[in-house]
């Protein structure tokens, strides 16, 4: 069984930085507004044999074995294959190594031949990739970040050139995960740190943080990195895939790598300010930017530049708030009722505001997977809430009243208001991203269409990330489970106990990010938010179990308790034994999601994205950039 599809994994860690991590602001998908831009400064006549992007974030490290950051990553890659990727058809590309499998559980490791490390290091071999997993990342002393990916695995060395991992059940989306990406780093490097269980040695290697071991795995070698500037590179001559191109192929050479790379040198810049960022490109400095949306019309009006739009995985949605201090309009919390999250997806029309709010560069969003995904459901299996008869003011009232039915309150419409049960009219708070001009028009469409539809009134305010996340998402002051001495549970409090579905659920668990029951609550209430985005993994879509997979889910913020079983379709998708099987899971989880709308679904932004005129390899695909080494300028 070949892997041929796949997505960034999801690490169901808890800590805070992990779940953000799940969650984006608006900015990674470059759709904020801006200011400070110069239309047609392009130089024609730029400088061509230098590939230059910028990063938004402060580089921490390059040491591959404790990066996790996307602006360090973006760097690392200039020097350091990944192990394989994806390509513009979703297909498994295998880069340093080939991964393959017959069953999803015992997965062969197969690397390409002539992988060479710098001297004094000499060839790469299976034994460098099993010490590095073995003794670093289950080590249990070394602290990678990878190292709750490989827990459990087994790894044994067949010969110098393969490698197999076994893991503790199958898993068919195990590539999709990302989860088996290792770097290559030489034995003889680590085994002086492993001896010594030197973590901090490990961190600050400088062969290791400069990539001084890189030797043929990487298109360019590092020259210099300028720590909050800059880092520079030269190409490098001895690129493996430009060699496996024009000699014996052991391994399929993707297209395009034949005397790869073809610019001289590549830069990544720091530059955290959006309107910098801009400037840079306007003036020729850097080859690629995210382009607002609002400024695509002008863009691509100018000849020096190609804007490309390329669909993304985050989604733009209204996260409720069910937990017992959401709902500030009065008594109960009609959140909590399906019907009445169905009313407020079906009062947003999506269609109008992806042209108002994304000016066009998006697609409707009515599940929790999106439209280019290998898994999402036939268009007749999904309740479109938002669009064509499930759109409108009748409609949405009527799912309103449904709500009210079932809520032991007297909530109603009151002429053109929805009311409380004391008469008032029913008045919500709806946190957006501050500064950002596309989380304004969509908390302002939304306003609008709540009042128009259903009566409610919306007051808007805009909030930082890091501010909304700390004082309404994380609980850190929660109840916890009591443990004996060895560490094992000997009793849940009744604080971490609550009926869901007709069924005692206790929480052994629980996290920052799902602290307890409902009546477990974050200092600050609120009711909605379109602060955040978040991660739909679509190509690895068991991995938003981490949201779904019942109320004690890690990830469970919101305190949404499935009205569906959601645990046995997950579980049922981690049996999966083929790929059919599979998708017909995941459409059935997919169809309940939409029906539920557990967060109430608006749209997946797309980035717009603009480069210097002439350049080749850029396309309108969920996996452009995999291969960034054969880019040139035509």
């Amino acid at each position: 069984m070949r892997r041929d599809r796949g997505d960034a994994g999801a690490d169901c860690g808890v800590r805070r930085r992990r779940y953000l991590s799940t969650l984006a602001g608006g900015a990674s998908v470059a759709l904020a507004g801006c200011s400070s831009l110069g239309f047609g400064a392009v130089d024609a006549g730029r400088d061509a044999s230098t590939y230059a992007t910028a990063v938004t974030e402060p580089i921490a490290t390059l040491n591959p074995i404790y990066n996790a950051a996307n602006g360090g990553g973006n760097a690392i890659a200039r020097a350091l294959d990944p192990g394989y990727a994806f390509d513009g058809e979703d297909e498994y590309v295998p880069l340093l190594y080939d991964l393959s499998s017959d069953d999803g559980r015992e997965w062969t490791f197969r690397l390409r031949d002539g992988l060479q490390f710098s001297e004094p290091y000499g060839s790469v071999t299976a034994h460098d990739f099993v010490y590095l997993i073995r003794e670093v990342h289950q080590g249990g002393w070394a602290e990678s970040p990878a190292a709750a990916h490989w827990r459990g695995v087994e790894v044994t060395v067949v010969d110098d050139r393969t490698f197999r991992a076994r893991l503790p059940r199958p898993r068919l989306l195990w590539p999709e995960s990302y989860e088996p990406l290792v770097y290559p780093i030489p034995r003889e490097l680590l085994e002086p740190y492993v001896e010594r269980t030197d973590v901090e040695g490990l961190r600050t290697d400088r062969t290791l943080v400069e990539l001084g071991f890189s030797g043929n795995l990487g298109p360019y070698v590092l020259d210099e990195w300028q720590r909050g500037e800059a880092v520079r590179f030269s190409r490098n001559d001895e690129y493996y895939l430009r060699a496996a191109a024009a000699g014996t192929r052991d391994i399929a050479v993707p297209p395009g790598f034949d005397g790869a790379p073809h610019f001289d040198a590549a830069t990544v810049r720091v530059l955290p300010d959006r309107a910098a960022r801009l400037d840079a490109f306007d003036s020729g400095t850097i080859d690629a930017a995210a382009i607002p949306v609002d400024r695509i019309g002008a863009y691509r009006d100018d000849d020096a530049v190609t804007v490309g739009r390329v669909p993304q995985a985050h989604a733009e949605r209204i996260a409720v708030n069910m937990r017992d201090n959401g709902w500030t309009a009065g008594p109960g919390n009609l959140f909590r009722h399906r019907s009445f999250r169905r009313a407020l997806s079906a009062a947003i029309d999506t269609d109008a505001l992806v042209e108002e709010a994304f000016h066009g560069a998006a697609a409707p969003q009515f599940t929790w997977h999106p439209p280019f995904g290998e898994f999402h459901p036939p268009d007749d299996e999904l309740p479109r809430f938002g669009s064509g008869d499930r759109y409108g003011r009748g409609y949405a009232r009527d799912l309103a009243r449904q709500a009210f039915e079932r809520s032991t309150h007297g909530y109603r419409f009151d002429g053109e208001e929805m009311v409380t049960p004391d008469g008032e009219r029913v008045s919500l708070g709806l946190y957006r991203r501050a500064d950002d001009g596309v989380s304004r028009r969509v908390a302002a469409f939304v306003a609008a269409e709540l009042d128009a539809n259903l009566g409610i009134d919306v007051a808007v305010e805009g909030i930082s990330r890091e501010r909304f996340a700390s004082e309404c998402y994380v609980v850190d002051d929660r109840p916890t489970p009591e443990r004996d001495g060895t560490g094992d549970r000997v009793n849940v409090p009744d604080a971490l106990v609550d009926e869901v579905r007709g069924e005692w659920v206790a929480w052994t668990r629980p996290t920052a990010v799902n602290p307890g029951p409902r009546r477990v609550t974050a200092d600050t209430p609120w009711d909605m938010e379109v602060v955040f985005r978040s991660n739909t993994f679509p190509r690895n879509p068991l991995a938003t179990a981490a949201l779904f997979d019942g109320a004690t889910a890690p990830y469970n913020a919101v305190g949404y308790y499935p009205e569906f079983d959601a645990a046995s379709l997950f579980e049922r998708g981690r049996r999966a034994t083929d790929r059919d099987a599979l998708a017909e899971t995941l459409t059935e989880l997919f169809s309940e999601i939409a029906a539920a709308q557990p967060y109430v679904t608006l749209a997946f932004p797309a980035a717009a994205v603009g480069y210097r005129a002439g350049l080749s390899g850029p396309i309108e695909r969920f996996s452009n950039g995999w291969n960034r080494a054969a880019w040139r300028y035509e």
